[in-house]
């Protein structure tokens, strides 16, 4: 049976360490809060996300044979996740992030190499049966060669897929969106954050950022913004909406539980506000925990959380 949502995309590993001290200990020596070790990437977070929301997943990446490697594969196994798109090769260095995140839940994080996946192109064969196909990592690999971009966008629409697209900032490779111009128009769904999209359109105002991606014929742009929200410019309506007032954590995560949060409901054929409301609260649920993948444990979660909030006249 053919998996309702294929997230193709970055997996790696992330190291977490929350509010290191300034100043160290004793020589050479540093203190931290918090240290975790954590699955992550993009395609990895929506595909986990999404399954403890009760979809069905296929996960498409590459990874080494390598601890790294087989721990993405053993947690993603035991959260119900399709793993037979994920290429494990010795040719591979899986990915291993450093994020170092601050006592308000921002972050910073450290790539290598690794990261670039040379060698790893996946096969659009993937996608076959999929309702929803999410380019989880655009413009990081393996989404960072034009023609990859090109083959796999077009093959999701021919299966008659919704075509979701998340986006980064390249730290390797570059690909401009002039290259890719072609496959725009078929983006139902494009989710870059601020920083992002400030990056790719060169403009400084959300709505700005929001209306030149729809110009160009993206259909759907939903900017995220943080903790202030998101900032939408769609087919039929524009709007902005906040986000949810909760005590961060860590940030880690919290775009892309935003994306699988608006993918369930795109999938329950909700409104464009509607999917966004329920993505927001996917994010907020997330940065109240370590980890991209801890907060959001299933359907309920999210439900008690906007409950208690409306009850609590917080929202």
């Amino acid at each position: 049976m053919s998996a309702e949502i294929v997230c193709i995309g970055q997996a790696v590993i992330d190291c977490i360490t929350r509010g290191r001290e300034e100043q160290p200990y004793k020589k050479n020596v540093y203190r931290a809060q918090n240290i975790s070790l954590n699955t992550g990437g993009d395609a990895v977070n929506e595909a986990m996300i999404l399954t403890h929301l009760g979809h069905s997943v296929k996960l498409v990446c590459g990874v080494g044979k390598d601890v790294a490697g087989n721990l993405i594969i053993h947690e993603m196994e035991q959260a119900g996740v399709d793993v037979s798109g994920i290429t494990q090769t010795e040719m591979l260095t899986t990915p291993i992030a450093n994020l170092m995140v601050n006592e308000d839940g921002t972050r910073s994080s450290i790539n290598s190499t690794a990261t670039m996946l040379d060698g790893y192109l996946p096969s659009k064969d993937v996608m076959r049966g999929a309702k929803v196909v999410s380019l989880a990592s655009l413009f990081r690999a393996p989404l960072d060669q034009k023609e990859t971009i090109i083959r796999l966008a077009k093959a999701a629409k021919k299966e008659g897929a919704v075509l979701c697209v998340d986006t980064k900032i390249p730290t390797y490779r570059r690909v401009s969106l002039d290259e890719i111009m072609e496959i725009l128009p078929l983006i139902d769904y494009i989710f870059p954050n601020d920083n992002e999209a400030e990056y790719y359109t060169g403009r400084t105002e959300y709505e700005d950022m929001a209306r030149y991606l729809h110009d160009l014929g993206v259909k759907n742009v939903i900017v995220k913004t943080g903790a202030k929200g998101c900032v939408v410019c769609g087919e039929e309506d524009r709007f902005s909406l906040p986000a949810y007032r909760v005590n961060a954590v860590d940030s880690t995560g919290g775009g892309d539980n935003f994306v699988a949060g608006f993918i369930s409901g795109v999938l329950h054929g909700w409104t464009l506000k509607e999917c966004c409301e329920y993505g927001t609260a996917c994010a907020a649920v997330c940065v109240q925990y370590m980890g991209a993948t801890t907060g959001v444990q299933n359907r309920d979660v999210v439900e008690e959380f906007t409950k208690r909030l409306r009850h609590s006249n917080i929202v």
